[in-house]
This record gives C-alpha cells, sequence and structure tokens, in this order.
C-alpha cells in the first residue's frame, strides 16, 4: 500500500467515532500504529490528560520494551508534557541536546537506545486534551513535513474525540476514557493468558485479541476480561450476549 494510501485511510479511521460502539482504546492504539507505520518512527504513545489534570497513558499500544520503560517518566517530564502544557509542536528533539527541565527522561530514554524525542498536542482551539510523543532510534530527526502531518493527525484525532462526546452522553464517554486510562494492565493481562493457551509471542496475542474485537463489534476490554476468567477469546455465540440487548432506535 502506497504511503499516501495510509495516510488518507488514517484521516478516514480518525474521523470514525460517531459510532454507538465507539471504542476509545483501539482508536488511540490505531492512532499509534498508523504513526509507527507511515513515519518510521521507533515509537509513539498517546498521553491523555482527559478526564483530569494529570497525563496518562490510556492506550495500550502494545508497548515495546524500551517504550515501557520511559513511559511512566514521559508522563512527568519532556517534550510529551510540554506538548500539552504549551499547546505546541516541540521538536526537532535531539536528546544529545535535550533541555535541562528533561534530565531525568533523557538519561533513561538515551539508556534505552532513543535519540530523537519529539510531540504534537492532542488539542481544538482553545482546548489541549493532551500529546501524542514521537520517539525515534535514528541518526536524524524526524522531517519537518512528517511532524506537521503528526500534528494534522492529532488534531483530527481530538475533534474525533470530542465529537464523540458532543454526540454520546457526556458521563458515558467520561466512563469509558477514565476505563480506558486503567486498562492497560488488564489488558496485557489478557495478552499473557491468551499467549500461554495458543502458545504464540505477546504480540501475535495483542493482534488476535484486537482483531476478535473489532469483527465483533467488542470493546477491547471486554474481549481482555473474557479471556482472563475462561482462558480464551469470547465464541463467536456468545458475542452478542457480550455486547448487550440492542438499543431501540426506532424513536430517536
Amino acid at each position: 500500500m502506497s504511503r499516501e494510501r495510509k495516510i488518507a485511510e488514517t484521516f478516514v479511521e480518525l474521523a470514525d467515532t460517531l459510532v454507538a460502539d465507539f471504542d476509545v482504546i483501539d482508536f488511540l492504539q490505531q492512532l499509534t500504529v498508523r504513526c509507527c507505520d507511515i513515519f518510521a518512527i521507533t515509537d509513539a504513545a498517546v498521553l491523555l490528560a482527559y478526564p483530569g489534570a494529570h497525563l496518562y497513558s490510556p492506550a495500550p499500544c502494545d508497548p515495546s520494551p524500551a517504550l515501557s520503560k520511559v513511559l511512566d517518566l514521559a508522563l512527568r517530564e519532556g517534550p510529551g508534557l510540554d506538548a500539552y502544557r504549551t499547546a505546541s509542536t516541540i521538536a526537532p528533539g535531539n536528546l544529545a541536546q535535550a533541555p535541562q527541565a528533561w534530565l531525568d527522561f533523557t538519561d533513561l530514554a538515551r539508556e534505552t537506545g532513543y535519540t530523537y524525542a519529539s510531540a504534537v498536542p492532542l488539542r481544538l482551539r482553545q482546548e489541549t486534551i493532551g500529546s501524542l510523543l514521537l520517539l525515534r532510534a535514528t541518526d536524524s530527526p524526524l522531517p519537518a513535513d512528517d511532524l506537521a502531518l503528526a500534528q494534522a493527525f492529532a488534531d483530527a484525532a481530538t475533534i474525533g474525540l470530542l465529537h464523540a462526546r458532543s454526540v454520546q452522553r457526556t458521563e458515558t464517554l467520561n466512563e469509558q476514557l477514565h476505563t480506558a486510562l486503567h486498562s492497560r494492565i488488564t489488558i496485557e493481562q489478557a495478552k499473557g493468558f491468551l499467549a500461554a493457551y495458543r502458545d504464540i509471542s505477546l504480540d501475535d496475542a495483542f493482534k488476535v485479541m484486537r482483531r476478535h474485537a473489532r469483527h465483533h463489534r467488542l470493546l477491547l476490554t471486554v474481549v481482555a476480561h473474557h479471556i482472563i476468567n475462561t482462558g480464551d477469546l469470547p465464541a463467536p455465540s456468545s458475542a452478542s450476549s457480550l455486547r448487550g440487548p440492542a438499543r431501540d432506535t426506532s424513536h430517536e
């Protein structure tokens, strides 16, 4: 698939939030996957400050060992936090020349192999709800055109999230976002269960979970809980019961 087609498909995916079964975890996961693919970066992570004042990393994003090491610290200092606080792009992010305020983040990031770190805010006009952290382990920074495109992706993702909030009951999306902030442990546990049960890698286990959730229109966390409780994916015959009864829309 050409890069242009991947970019076009990404914008379509980021706009597809006005659905009854919108899964914010899968949505943010897809954003990081697309960024890693299109920009040839090493890792990407969404840092979200919604709902609340502090940054979290809600998307499971199947983190690499290196990303897992720096992610918690990235919530407290570094380009991701600066992009959120200033609502502006932080670049080019050469970690060999990083600001003193990033000292702990920089030391750990360089120790784990990263060389460049940049970030773009998740923003819409005056509202900033987080940032998108982009990490490279190469001898060159992310090109300026790619950074501008990453900002466009982040803007589209923010619009999608805020549109979903306006269409759905606000408390419903708030609850889903709050659950997303604490779901990574559950999904990581389910990956381990499924990998052991099927004798596959953790990466393949996550792909199986995500594909199953999408095919049966289930939330990723619902699939994860089922795996933890039973050891395997929900059977097709039980998928509808996990989704719950269909909503009557005849009077809407």
